[in-house]
């Protein structure tokens, strides 16, 4: 099976085999049901169908960008087949490649996808622009007629103004590449979402992700300090200085737009000095409505650290599962907590984490913070359950491609809302998995909190059931439909940092009301007429 065939159903492939040990395969008997293996069609019988593509519109996209960066082959529509949520693995594993694109341009320069665009504009065809591929919204889910554009080759670091901290990249940069070539300089972007080994920086813009840091160094759409953007329509050049009172801010049409709109080719970004000093925990509170009123007080007391994840209930058994002590180790660690008011069975988990240049001043953050949190029962687990986290944080999606194969749906669900609604959400949210993909004994729901505002916070929630096999979309589009009307009807917000793709787009109209979408789409037919970019994504067809 070739790499490109193998990372179309799944995340990818670990630097070490990841499977599901005896006790976590008993936990999901006891709490989810028992499934059967699922194995994935191979690639190579995949049915692919024609490029619908006219010769000349080939040869015209050929003229703009070089024959060789147009691709009709099928390594390269399988390898650009883009999103990485269950929906889009499950379709894939019984061969279902409909929408693979029907060719694949990789411009180099701006003026090539402003060419790229006013040539498909002319031609009703359809664009996809395409970072690392992994949405989890359907964000790059098409059928009809369209090209991948591949922002690959536009991955430079144009500039670093090291006395402002601002770094210009092109789009198609990833995270650790940024990161990478950012440390010998002394500087960090600081954003580290789960999807950091693969996304893009023009993903994390266009998408107005959140990362792991974001309580510190703030979300992506924080960061961004200036746009260039192509449209079918003409190049649009927006942002500057730090601040400005000139109308509108027009970077938020384009910040979280999804390709809808146009094409970011190049953002400049606010960065940080590389942190060399860094404290990482691992927490415990009595139960998760402690650990929320302790981060609930810290952020309305300014004193919250950079990195805040507080699990519930039913996350931490999961990952006290994974990772605690057996045996003596274990039995020392439960008296550990019971002599400081804490049962193990009821805690809920936090992950703290501050960074910095300055020794002294992270110390005193971290001083800071815990006068908050002892105030409501924490008990410390030490930096060696921090480090842990820290080091192992990107393995999650692999855990979800074990899971996969041993036969089960894993999905994730995310919202914000405010501090007072936070609690109904979570038992919202809660009540419509477990209803939408019963029966008993799953799924199971776990959920966490990972980014705290001074007026509320996101929920965070991962859900395993035993997938139908029969029909693993259906199961999981009923469901999906089941928690969104709850996250809506809660008055919390439909995405916090997935974005809205095409699953969410259907609830647009009820997050920002009926004139709020004309006016979007009056943005639309204004700098995209033929509605060929992303068509489908953010706005419903």
């Amino acid at each position: 099976m070739s790499e490109a065939g193998a990372l179309s159903f799944r995340w990818g492939i670990p630097k070490e085999p990841v499977s599901l040990d005896p006790d976590m395969r008993s936990f999901l008997a006891e709490h989810v049901g028992s499934a059967t293996p699922w194995p994935a069609e191979s690639p190579a019988g995949w049915v692919l169908a024609a490029p619908r593509l006219s010769d000349d519109d080939l040869a015209t996209l050929r003229t703009i960008v070089g024959d060789e960066h147009v691709r009709i082959d099928r390594e390269a529509r399988l390898a650009h087949l883009g999103g990485a949520s269950f929906s889009d693995y499950a379709r894939r594993r019984v061969g279902d490649v409909a929408d693979a694109p029907d060719a694949v341009v990789a411009p180099e320069t701006h003026d090539e996808v402003e060419g790229i665009l006013r040539a498909c504009a002319e031609r009703s065809v359809a664009v996809v622009p395409l970072g690392g591929g992994t949405s989890v919204v359907g964000g790059l889910r098409l059928d009809r007629p369209h090209i991948a554009l591949s922002l690959r080759r536009m991955n430079a670091l144009v500039d670093l103004d090291s006395t402002s901290a601002i770094v210009t990249v092109g789009p198609g940069i990833t995270g650790p590449r940024l990161e990478a070539l950012l440390a010998p300089r002394g500087f960090t972007l600081g954003h580290l979402p789960q999807s950091w080994q693969r996304a893009t920086i023009g993903g994390y813009v266009a998408t107005r992700s959140a990362g792991q840091a974001s309580t510190g160094y703030g979300r992506s759409d924080d960061m961004v300090e200036s746009l260039v953007v192509a449209t079918p329509r003409g190049t649009l050049e927006l942002g500057r200085g730090p601040s400005s009172a000139a109308g509108p801010d027009l970077r938020g049409l384009f910040v979280g737009s999804e390709g809808a709109f146009g094409v970011i080719t190049r953002v400049a970004l606010r960065v940080r000095r590389l942190p060399t000093e860094r404290i990482y925990e691992g927490v415990l509170f009595p139960d998760f409505a402690a650990g929320r009123e302790a981060f609930r007080e810290a952020a309305q007391s300014r004193t919250t650290a950079d990195v805040m994840r507080l699990s519930d209930g039913d996350e931490t058994r999961t990952t006290l599962l994974m990772s605690a002590p057996g045996g003596v180790a274990g039995a020392a660690l439960d008296r550990y907590l019971r002599l400081r008011g804490v049962e193990a069975s009821r805690s809920s988990l936090a992950i703290i984490g501050w960074e910095g240049v300055d020794r002294d001043a992270v110390r005193a953050r971290r001083s800071a913070t815990w006068r908050v949190l002892k105030r409501h029962g924490a008990v410390s687990l030490g930096r060696r359950a921090g480090e842990s986290w820290r080091r192992h944080r990107f393995e999650g999606p692999f855990l979800r491609d074990a899971l996969l194969d041993a036969g089960y749906l894993v999905e994730t669900v995310e919202s914000a809302t405010s501090w007072t609604q936070l609690p109904a959400l979570h038992d919202a949210v809660h009540a419509a998995l477990a209803h939408s993909l019963g029966p008993r004994p799953g799924p199971y729901v776990m959920s966490h909190i990972s980014h705290v505002y001074e007026t509320g916070a996101s929920l965070y929630t991962t859900v395993i059931a035993v997938a139908d096999r029969a029909d693993p979309v259906g199961q999981w589009s009923r469901a999906k439909r089941a928690v969104t009307d709850a996250i809506s009807d809660q008055g919390a917000t439909i995405t916090h940092h997935h974005a809205v793709g095409r699953d969410h787009a259907p609830w647009l109209i009820q997050e920002i009301g009926p004139l709020g979408v004309e006016v979007l789409e009056s943005v639309k037919s204004g700098i995209d007429p033929g509605n060929v970019m992303n068509p489908g994504a953010l706005l419903p067809d």
